[in-house]
């Protein structure tokens, strides 16, 4: 995969090197000599493009018509928009990904200026709080597609509602997908017929309203009713 970074901060650098010892194909483009110093210390020169992403000249080395994946996170909102427009309408770069510096600006990083993700850090620290407070034990392992499914994870404490019920009689959601059940060390594939057992551990894929089912079946039924109340 060949992916182009505008902007080499510490973002940058570290994505860059994970990308690399993943054998992808990286160019980083970054202005600042300061910033440029520090690159040379940390990746091959050949990844480094030395110049502004935003003159069409610098952008052009970087050769945005074999990318596949296009990453704008530069200190600015409205270059990070600007690179990516041009990045997907005259280069049809497939993928784009954008920093929102200023969460004010989030809701221009959409599709109508070419931004596939946009990466709003303070949004994304205020779900992972609130998913913190609310849902107690349960933990979020991986986000999935934008935000809207999360693998999430649960041990069966010994007073939870799905001790000795069988899947096919919890009533789950549609939208809350069983996806493994560890237990005494093994993996047990869930079926309708599968009874919980304390201590298993049970990994599902959900949606925040799915989210709050699983907990409510899968955590400490005292915890549950404690917060109802």
């Amino acid at each position: 995969m060949f992916v182009i970074i505008a902007g080499g901060g510490r973002t940058s650098t570290y994505l860059a090197r994970n990308l690399l010892k993943q054998d992808h194909t990286v160019r980083v483009i970054e202005s600042r000599p300061k910033v440029i110093a520090s690159l040379h210390k940390e990746l091959p020169t050949e990844v480094i493009i030395e110049g502004n992403p935003m003159n069409s000249d610098v952008f052009k080395q970087a050769k945005p018509e074999k990318a596949q994946v296009f990453v704008a996170v530069t200190t600015n909102d409205e270059e990070n928009l600007v690179l990516c427009c041009i990045a997907r309408t005259k280069y049809n770069i497939n993928r784009t990904i954008a920093r929102v510096n200023n969460p004010r600006n989030a809701w221009l990083f959409n599709q109508t200026f070419g931004v596939d993700v946009p990466v709003n850090h303070a949004e994304i620290m205020s779900s992972l709080i609130e998913e913190e407070m609310s849902l107690g034990d349960m933990m979020t392992l991986l986000k999935l597609r934008k935000g809207n499914y999360a693998l999430v994870e649960e041990k069966i404490p010994p007073r939870a509602i799905a001790i000795g019920q069988a899947i096919k009689d919890l009533n789950l959601p549609e939208q809350c997908v069983l996806a493994a059940i560890f237990r005494k060390g093994e993996v047990v594939v869930p079926h309708g017929n599968t009874v919980f057992e304390v201590g298993d551990e049970v990994m599902a894929i959900t949606d925040q309203e799915g989210a709050k089912q699983f907990q409510k079946v899968f955590s400490d039924l005292n915890t549950v009713n404690g917060k109802n109340q």
